[in-house]
């Protein structure tokens, strides 16, 4: 699948991030984060309190099963995290010893390190989140802003939510992937082949011909005709108006 626009770079180096979820209930959210890291470019996947995936979580990883595969699996937060320079753990609630920022502040605060950082995005369980004694692992608490207090986002929109603000921080250009345009001539070729059919078929005449021209070249003009477009409309004024 060509896509309409593709990342050209990563000024964050999204490798270096590590999503982590603390004892997820259902293993087809897990499958929905792996995907949400795919879509986004994230690859690094850490899970705690759960041996192993089962098939619900393979099923919902659509194209992003290699992602489960090279997950990294752990007993306890503290190990999950041992390893790492950075952390911040998402929490849906308002908590009295500690200071939340928004996922917004927490992108911002992540560009002041530098690259070599190693952070760690932590996830709660679906139903508590993270408990306080959870939130003592990380260096930063963030939360996505809601509308009301009922419902949380879900697991995997949470995820998807953070890695795509990050997502937009990391890349500073966006290719297109579009079809080009074909030469200017061919352009012109195509719209005087559509006039002289109209003409043809009594669409234009005497009082009309330099309006409805004028509308055509713009109209046409604005659509950038590429190959594509030139192959259709062409069988179109030859086969399809020719035709009684």
């Amino acid at each position: 699948m060509k896509l309409p626009f593709i990342a050209e770079n990563d000024l964050l180096d999204r490798s270096r991030f590590y999503v982590i979820l603390v004892n997820p209930e259902n293993q087809e959210n897990i499958g929905l984060v792996a995907r949400a890291m795919k879509n986004t470019g994230f690859s690094r996947l850490r899970v705690v309190g759960k041996p192993e995936l089962t098939a619900e979580a393979l099923r919902t990883a659509v194209h992003s099963t290699e992602i489960l595969r090279n997950a990294n699996f752990y007993d306890s937060l503290d190990e999950a995290v041992s390893d790492l320079n950075l952390v911040f753990g998402s929490t849906a609630r308002q908590r009295k010893a500690f200071k939340i920022m928004t996922v917004d502040e927490a992108v911002l605060k992540i560009k002041t390190y530098p690259l070599q950082t190693k952070i760690g995005l932590v996830f709660g369980n679906e139903r508590t989140g993270l408990s306080d004694t959870e939130l003592r692992r990380v260096n930063f608490a963030y939360f996505i802003p809601q509308v009301g207090r009922q419902p949380s986002y879900n697991l995997a929109a949470a995820v998807l939510i953070t890695l795509y603000t990050l997502f937009r921080e990391s890349t500073s250009n966006l290719v297109p992937q579009g079809p080009l345009p074909i030469p200017r001539k061919e352009q012109t070729d195509c719209i005087e082949l559509i006039l002289k059919k109209l003409e043809k078929r009594g669409f234009m005449h005497e009082t009309n011909r330099e309006h409805v021209t004028n509308l055509l070249y713009d109209l046409f003009g604005r659509l950038t005709l590429s190959e594509r477009d030139r192959r259709f409309l062409t069988a179109v004024f030859n086969k399809g108006l020719d035709k009684e």
